[in-house]
């Protein structure tokens, strides 16, 4: 039987080292990597790819609390140098750059029950996540909790101490930008409701309702909803509620404003446990309770910590690796953790889910996903998920084209069916094209040549995602018409985006659009300045910016023509054709000297995705590939450990954490829609990858080093099946028809 106790042993278990110990891969997945040093990950329970995390929120209301949601940009609910909790959030993103979710907040207190989030709150000791549990000891009342959750719905246990104690439902906080709630009591012990969210990265429209259905195992002694009252004048004088919480004691029948909730309240006896499910939907509150019923038909904790266990274990064991240490293991397999939080189903039980912006429902047979962060992932999260799961990849991909037969736009930074239209280029056409090279090729490549076309081709007034579509069909580049517009960015997402779809186009045998779409992807050249050796922004008249520093732009400065980062962070950013640009900067001595330049001066920002694959690109240079181990495993041990601060900044929806898995396995795909990954230096010497064996040749890839070699030994070849590799890369195809990769130093 678990009791208060076992939060105090579960403490011990996961900060006391002993992680070697652990038979199983997912116990050495730390969640709490990331909670910090705006990594912007939570350490709740989760089920793989699910609809509910059930995660600590401690992010308003304290002064004792470093970071408050409402006193600066903050995009988490959980702060790990935060020292006060005010509830388990039920519905929360894990890391992205901009605040949402955060909501359907569930708070267990004792004593007399108060409605006020600035009042409640607690500190919290005896921490302990896991895939698929969270748990803590609230030591202002003595309570401990632990929450699980299944796809759809999540699952808390509190066990009380003697007296009056309370559970809390709070509507009116949460991350999200929008308010308005409502909720119905349906029996002593169930309610129903909806809480508006959206507005993600202030986009004013984007806005969406999460409907929910809660029971409890134990009928209350009393249920009173609150609500925050508009301040009064006059009337005031004979309401002492205004602008202040007011409770209901007479009246259960539903209720709705910005600012409610609803108080359980109960007379408990020592040690007493009291059970709380919640389902959600997207879709409608009917829709909840079915996921509810099917998902969590008992107030069985256990049950759904085992069955959440089983699947992320199933899901590690993707990859085994042998060798390194226990931290090594633990910053990997936590990688790979973060790899499948997003994106997340839509779909309820029913197959029913939101129409992308047509208020619709309508129905999948199979899983239709959400928060597609494309401009982050599609430089790794999707390649890597084709690799290692390519069913998953290929429902998104599925899903992508769906939401282009509904709304008639492929996505950009989709969030529960709404476009955000947050950050730059046209990713959709990437990760299409990524997918069809790996041999992932069952969807409809009619349907998704008519979309990566549109939005290729369509005027800039029309354009969804390319709105300066104009300028960059005529000029060849979008020209700076701004003073700290994002011109050059744009631009350099769109040659990307149209080498992809130049390959594509070959692909489905349509060799004239093969070479008009080339042509464009070749066009950075419009911006490569021989004066300073650089990529710089350029005017509508043709002439270079004057006077241009390309060291302004880091840390979130203003400066034009780049988005989140300087003219070093995007200065090699060609990835589909680095060699022509190498010859642009006058050959491989120069170009490899001003890319050392890069990372001995500091210009280079591992949590900027732009210049997130710059360490590989000495691989294209023979025998400068010694500097893409060197800077590899100089990266890997400074920016990711296992502590709250292990990642180096925004893990942006997976990407840092892909980042980290390749590169420990010793490999890097530099260019999305290329089939080469470069080669690196694994960190451990022995890994086992199983792969599908309806799409690839090969059912286990296994990667090898020479036993005691360290890190800094730079490599002398790479053998694949016994056959010497004359390049310290590898295509895509070979390498899942392998059975065996071995680096020799």
């Amino acid at each position: 039987m678990r009791n208060i106790g076992q939060c105090a042993l579960s403490f011990i278990l996961l900060f006391s080292g002993n992680l070697l110990l652990s038979q199983n891969l997912t116990g050495y997945v730390n969640p709490f990597i990331g909670t910090t040093n705006y990594g912007t990950t939570n350490p709740g329970a989760v089920y793989p790819h699910g609809m509910v995390t059930v995660s600590p929120f401690n992010v308003t209301g304290y002064k004792e609390n470093k970071y408050d949601k409402d006193a600066q940009w903050f995009s988490t609910p959980y702060e790990h140098t935060n020292s006060i909790f005010t509830g388990l959030s039920h519905i929360s993103l894990s890391g992205v750059g901009c605040p949402e979710l955060g909501s359907l907040l569930l708070m267990p207190t004792t004593g007399k029950p108060d409605a006020d989030i600035k009042n409640y709150g607690s500190n919290i000791s005896r921490l302990k996540a896991e895939p698929g549990l969270f748990s803590c000891y609230l030591n202002r009342y003595n309570i401990c909790s632990i929450s699980s959750a299944t796809q759809r719905t999540g699952i808390t246990e509190f066990t009380f101490p003697e007296g009056e104690s309370n559970i809390l439902l709070n509507l009116g906080e949460g991350l999200t930008n929008e308010s308005g709630a409502f909720i119905r009591q349906v029996s002593d012990t169930e309610v129903e409701g909806m809480k508006l969210l959206g507005t993600f990265c202030y986009n004013p429209q984007a806005v969406f309702p999460v409907y929910f259905v809660m029971k409890v195992s134990k009928t209350p002694k009393r249920m009173v909803y609150w609500k925050k009252q508009r301040p009064m004048t006059a009337e005031a004088a004979w309401d002492n509620t205004a602008g202040r919480f007011k409770f209901y004691e007479k009246y259960n029948r539903e209720i709705a404003g910005d600012d409610i909730g609803i108080i359980y309240s109960y007379e408990t006896q020592a040690d007493e446990k009291i059970t709380v499910k919640i389902g959600i939907s997207y879709v409608s509150i009917e829709n909840a309770r079915k996921n509810l019923v099917t998902e969590q038909p008992a107030f069985d904790i256990d049950k759904t910590i085992q069955s959440a266990r089983s699947e992320w274990e199933n899901i590690l064991s993707r990859i085994k690796v042998e060798g390194g240490t226990s931290d090594q293991k633990t910053i990997f397999y936590t990688a790979l953790y973060h790899l499948h939080i997003h994106p997340n189903i839509l779909q309820d039980v029913n197959g029913e889910y939101p129409a992308m912006e047509t208020g619709k429902t309508l129905r999948t047979a199979g899983n239709r996903y959400t928060v597609f962060s494309l401009w982050d992932t599609y430089r790794n999260v999707h390649p890597l998920l084709s690799l290692l799961y390519p069913d998953i990849q290929l429902d998104m991909v599925r899903t992508m084209l769906d939401m282009y037969r509904e709304s008639g736009w492929l996505p950009k930074w989709e969030l529960y069916g709404r476009e955000t239209l947050t950050m730059e280029g046209d990713p959709s056409l990437v990760v299409l094209n990524d997918t069809w090279q790996r041999g992932i090729k069952d969807f409809d490549t009619t349907l998704a040549y008519e979309a990566m076309t549109k939005s290729a081709n369509m005027e800039g007034s029309r354009n969804l995602m390319r709105p300066d579509n104009d300028d960059y069909l005529h000029l060849g580049y979008v020209p700076l018409r701004e003073k700290f517009d994002n011109s050059v960015s744009h631009a350099l997402e769109y040659y990307l985006a149209d080498w992809n779809l130049a390959q594509f186009a070959k692909s489905q045998g349509k060799m004239e659009d093969y070479m008009s779409f080339l042509k464009r992807s070749l066009n950075y050249r419009n911006y490569f300045d021989s004066e300073t050796n650089i990529l710089r922004p350029k005017l509508p008249d043709g002439k270079f910016l004057v006077p241009f520093n390309p060291s302004q732009g880091a840390n979130f400065e203003d400066v034009p023509g780049f988005h989140e980062g300087s003219a070093w962070n995007y200065a090699f950013y060609i990835p589909h054709d680095i060699t022509g640009l190498s010859k642009l900067m006058g050959g491989k001595k120069k170009f490899v000297d001003q890319l050392q330049q890069v990372f001995d001066k500091g210009y280079y920002d591992m949590a900027n995705e732009p210049d997130i694959a710059y360490p590989y690109l000495f691989n294209y240079f023979k025998s400068e590939e010694w500097r893409t181990q060197k800077e590899v495993t100089r990266l890997i041990d400074k920016h990711f450990t296992n502590a709250p601060n292990g990642l180096p900044g925004n893990d942006d929806c997976g990407t840092m954490s892909a980042w980290l898995v390749y590169s420990m396995m010793g490999f890097y795909p530099v260019c999305p829609g290329d089939m080469n990954y470069a080669l690196t230096t694994p960190v451990f010497d022995k890994i086992t990858i199983r792969l599908d064996p309806k799409y690839y040749s090969s059912t286990e890839i296994v990667i090898e080093k020479e036993k005691n070699k360290s890190a800094t030994t730079p490599l002398r070849f790479i053998t694949a099946d016994g056959r010497k590799l004359n390049r310290f890369f590898i295509n895509h195809h070979q390498l899942t028809s392998l059975k065996r990769l071995v680096y020799h130093f």
